[in-house]
């Protein structure tokens, strides 16, 4: 008997129709994580399309391991359309990517800042170009493999980390708009490890199923930043001074593009007695300045470029008592979050934080569930 669509059910990407009528992009890396989605969703019978994007390269990334988006990924992916019995294809985005992505990513090292990549590719080529591309295919909405969690709300879908804290990717993908998050699924969310996601792979017989999890930015070998930025900008990696936080030369470097906010390995100014840190980088000058520990604390971080998904409008009062994140690795932390407009604001940590840098993003959480209000990009972080 067949169910009946008109009585309020929905199907399980909440569409009130079957899932046979139901189409879905699926943004496929030719990872595990991808290929369960697409495998899954192709299983319940919806009209599955899959698509990987060509970032850069395809020759120079044929031979890469550990990366996204590379040759063989783009070959896995392939195979799995093909094991699971739906259309794949593969799109050429290397000129957006390099003009979205990685010109940007040069541009901020040689301002001295950290770029986090990940989340520009996700705000502005896989959801901007590709959801663009998946509504031209007349998908109902696109999927990803993305461990981060779209719950309904009274005000519309929210934003929710991941049940599992470990593989939680909410970090990453806090400037989604909510247009973009009502077009969005992430099916893999809800699952308590990826011990989950690779069982699921064996069950659908996938052929990556035991492949391993990428782990550099797709253009950056072996995470050396410094190489990749040298071939971008010629001539970035400039010779300087290291100086203490009193302006005292202690040493020279290669280039203020090798070095970021708190490293402590690698300095070349051996035989002092107690340990240094970059607390800050200064380009014009081409000086990279050290200090003891304790000058990595900041309590205070501006942040711009604020993407806010919230109930009430951001600047709609003074303050918002909320948890951020400010860097991918740490936990949420306590915060005051100040506006200053619609999309900047100042954030007071209640306890300062260490090696703070610009370019990184600040995340804000609730501090009472899992949902997730947005963030901002933290532009000066001294």
């Amino acid at each position: 008997m067949a169910l009946d669509w008109t009585d309020g059910r929905v199907n399980s990407l909440g569409f009130a129709k079957p899932p046979a009528e139901t189409r879905v992009v699926v943004a496929m890396s030719g990872g595990v994580d991808s290929s369960v989605v697409a495998a899954q969703l192709a299983e319940e019978g919806y009209d599955v399309v899959g698509v990987t994007l060509q970032l850069y390269d395809h020759g120079a990334a044929l031979a890469k391991k550990g990366a996204c988006c590379a040759g063989r990924d783009i070959h896995d992916a392939r195979r799995v359309a093909e094991e699971m019995n739906f259309p794949h294809y593969v799109l050429d985005y290397e000129n957006i990517f390099k003009d979205a992505v990685i010109d940007e990513f040069a541009d901020s090292y040689l301002a001295g800042a950290t770029p986090v990549p990940c989340i520009r590719c996700n705000e502005r080529v896989k959801f901007k170009d590709l959801l663009h591309t998946a509504k031209d295919l007349d998908a109902d909405c696109m999927a990803t493999g993305h461990y981060i969690q779209r719950k309904d709300g009274k005000f519309g879908p929210e934003l929710h980390s991941a049940a599992d804290a470990n593989r939680d990717q909410s970090y990453f993908l806090f400037s989604t708009t909510p247009e973009q998050l009502s077009y969005l699924r992430f099916p893999l969310g809800h699952l308590a490890s990826k011990a989950e996601t690779r069982a699921l792979a064996q069950k659908y017989g996938l052929s990556v199923a035991d492949k391993p999890d990428s782990q550099d930015i797709c253009f950056v070998p072996n995470g050396n930043y410094a190489s990749v930025i040298e071939k971008l900008r010629p001539g970035a990696g400039e010779p300087g001074d290291i100086v203490d936080m009193s302006g005292s030369v202690l040493g020279t470097h290669e280039g203020v593009i090798h070095y970021t906010i708190g490293q402590r390995r690698g300095l070349g100014i051996g035989g002092l007695s107690d340990p240094l840190y970059v607390v800050r980088l200064d380009v014009d000058k081409k000086h990279v300045i050290v200090g003891p520990k304790e000058a990595l604390a900041t309590r205070e971080i501006p942040v711009r470029e604020i993407n806010w998904l919230g109930d009430a409008p951001f600047d709609s009062q003074a303050e918002w008592h909320l948890s951020v994140k400010v860097r991918s690795t740490r936990a949420p932390a306590p915060a005051i979050i100040r506006p200053i407009s619609d999309t900047a604001a100042m954030v007071e940590l209640l306890t300062p934080e260490e090696g703070v840098s610009p370019g990184q993003a600040c995340v804000f959480y609730d501090d009472n569930s899992s949902r997730i209000f947005g963030g901002g990009w933290i532009w000066r972080g001294y």
